[in-house]
């Protein structure tokens, strides 16, 4: 797989994750900790996606 294939993979699990996110917050009774560990995710993937970015140019 290629750099970019691979920073595009990881755009579409971010965004997908970012959506769970907002769905999961809207919730009445919405789990905190859940949210919390779905956010640490989100920024895993970001922080994978800048140093590909870097390595890609």
């Amino acid at each position: 797989m290629t750099i970019e294939a691979r920073i595009r993979e990881l755009g579409n699990r971010h965004r997908s994750l970012d959506e769970t996110i907002q769905r999961e917050m809207t919730r009445p009774s919405a789990d905190s900790l859940r949210v919390r560990e779905l956010k640490q995710q989100k920024l895993r993937l970001k922080e994978e996606i800048t140093s590909l970015e870097a390595r890609a140019n």
